[in-house]
């Protein structure tokens, strides 16, 4: 396979919608595209509410229960119609949401019945238990353990935006070739540049052109989603720092 120079690469100037805004539309739009936009916020963000939950020793059940219901409570009761977006970070705005809903669940004599004719996204419960065991066990309070996923997810989301960039323009094997020399993955970069650049039927130096392009355009894509949870531009670079800070405190003990 041989990839020219112009190939590769993505529109850094790519609107996205912002989670703020996601999260107000669905909360004010009852209708199946409202609860859509809200499914795939909670796609994405379901598993650090469950490490938060499980790390404040609730089971495996408890902490599934506690996570769709938490969001099941946002659709139905429409409790975010009200929210501003000025409130701030994303990050912070959810995990305060779901703390005080975990509050009002613990007052409770019983569990509510959640559901009814909602139709909501299935939570692996396997998936997370086998994800939740490799999350250090000795010092990382909840807090910390929610705010180093939230990293991870948001460097996952990335990632995937990427591959879809390079989806689109027929490059997909460049970009699973490139991937392990990028960001944070669960391998290490099979072979060497030379191996790279074989395989791309390119030269070496080429592929590195290619590689620091791809990283470029890596630290570009995590910004614009930094940038997606907060409600102020000027909050992006202490939320990156925050965020940088909590993968230094997990120590690379988790794993993506």
């Amino acid at each position: 396979m041989r990839v020219s120079d112009s190939s590769v690469g993505g529109s850094a100037g790519q609107f996205h919608t912002t989670r703020w805004t996601l999260v107000i539309a669905s909360a004010r739009d009852q209708s199946e595209a409202g609860r859509g936009a809200f499914a795939s916020l909670y796609q994405i963000y379901w598993y650090p509410l469950y490490a938060f939950a499980r790390r404040r020793g609730h089971s495996p059940h408890d902490a599934q229960d506690l996570t769709q219901g938490f969001f099941l409570h946002i659709l139905e009761h429409r409790a975010l119609s009200g929210v501003d977006r000025l409130k701030g970070k994303f990050r912070s705005f959810l995990l305060a949401s779901f703390q005080n809903y975990l509050l009002v669940e613990a007052r409770r004599a019983q569990r509510l019945k959640r559901g009814g004719q909602c139709q909501f996204i299935f939570l692996d419960l396997e998936t997370a238990e086998n994800r939740y065991r490799y999350e250090p066990a000795d010092f990382l309070t909840a807090e910390k353990i929610f705010e180093a996923r939230w990293a991870l997810t948001l460097l996952e989301q990335a990632m995937t935006r990427l591959r879809q960039e390079y989806l689109a323009r027929g490059r997909e094997p460049v970009f699973d070739i490139l991937r392990a020399f990028v960001g944070i993955t669960e391998t290490k970069p099979e072979g060497s540049y030379e191996g790279a650049a074989k395989a791309l039927g390119v030269g070496v130096g080429t592929v590195k052109t290619f590689i620091h392009r791809l990283r470029k355009r890596y630290l570009e894509v995590v910004r614009e989603e930094v940038a997606r949870t907060v409600s102020d531009p000027a909050e992006v670079e202490g939320e990156i720092r925050a965020l940088c800070d909590a993968l230094v405190a997990a120590e690379g003990r988790l794993k993506p």
